[in-house]
């Protein structure tokens, strides 16, 4: 190890700690420093078999308050390691899905809310974007079940705009098939984005009532579902939405945020994002898919075998 200040080699001077990291000094300045440490979630200063333990519980469903209590730390301390985690994993998954191999993709959006519903928001907070009605734009390829590309946002034309583009750069110069549900801003905007790269479809649902006056957690009765091609040539016998429709109840399920009707919601819009990230993270490259046996990373080809949270936060 080089000195900073004399630019000379320095000499081992024992170890300290419980990690029993080396100890550096240099003859010449008489100066100590610690070999340089492996730290991707910048200025953590816990352990990593307690950071590990702490993200694993939130990837395992588990609220804020519960993981603060089952792993002895400070409810500042889960989401502080949770924004980091989720920065981390925003940044790796922005890296690795680029021009990832993909033949039919299914697109969705999933609805929760932060601090509270859009119609108890206070006319002080009517243009505040970062509180009320969020939605979670999801992708996913139906025969890899990888999460392709993801977006949080208002369920706006902007926002949808902002999902395509970077379903755009997540995937291959190749023409594949794209299968969405009938809100009206997706085929403008991908008909912008891709122009005649995609056969893209709607599958436009009927329901027994309007949704604008049912209850949100009580979801209407389909009638009918009515495939309709809009740009190429799609299959209409892949025409489906029912496998991202199913990746929404796996999202509930293990991201404790978006769980109904409970008192996990988020408070802050950032904390929903970073827990977004990681959860598409370790979906992608850590959790086993059971119908094909291996993370859907694998089954695309963009990783070889089954990461851990270790890789996770090192890649």
């Amino acid at each position: 190890m080089t000195c900073h200040s004399c630019q000379v080699q320095t000499v081992k001077a024992g170890k300290f700690g419980k990690m029993r990291i080396q100890r550096y000094l240099c003859k010449q300045c008489g100066k100590r420093f610690s070999e340089p440490q492996n730290k991707p979630l910048g200025d953590v200063r816990l352990p990593m078999e307690k950071v590990r333990l702490i993200l694993h519980c939130l990837v395992e469903g588990n609220s804020v308050r519960g993981t603060a209590r089952l792993c002895g730390v400070e409810k500042r301390t889960v989401l502080n390691l949770l924004k980091a985690a989720g920065e981390h994993c925003e940044r790796l998954l922005e890296r690795r899905l680029r021009g990832a191999p993909v033949k039919d993709l299914q697109l969705d959006e999933v609805w929760t809310f932060v601090f509270k519903k859009e119609q108890n928001k206070w006319l002080s907070e009517a243009g505040n974007q970062r509180i009320g009605d969020a939605y979670t734009f999801i992708a996913l390829e139906r025969e890899s079940k990888l999460i392709v590309a993801w977006h949080l946002g208002k369920r706006t034309a902007k926002s949808t705009e902002a999902f395509i583009a970077k379903l755009r750069t997540a995937t291959a110069e190749t023409c594949f098939q794209i299968t969405t549900d009938g809100f009206t801003p997706y085929p403008p905007a991908i008909e912008n984005t891709f122009g005649s790269d995609v056969d893209y479809a709607q599958l436009v649902k009927i329901y027994g009532q309007p949704e604008e006056g049912r209850e949100r957690y009580s979801p209407a009765e389909v009638i009918n579902a009515v495939p309709t091609p809009v740009l190429g040539s799609p299959d209409r016998e892949r025409i489906c939405t029912s496998h991202v429709e199913r990746q929404n109840g796996t999202l509930r399920q293990w991201c404790k945020r978006l769980t109904r009707l409970t008192y996990a919601f988020s408070k802050k819009w950032e904390n929903l994002q970073a827990a977004l990230a990681l959860h598409f993270a370790y979906y992608n490259c850590c959790r086993i898919q059971g119908r094909l046996r291996v993370t859907p990373a694998m089954e695309a080809g963009i990783t070889d075998h089954v990461w851990n949270l270790n890789e996770l936060l090192a890649a």
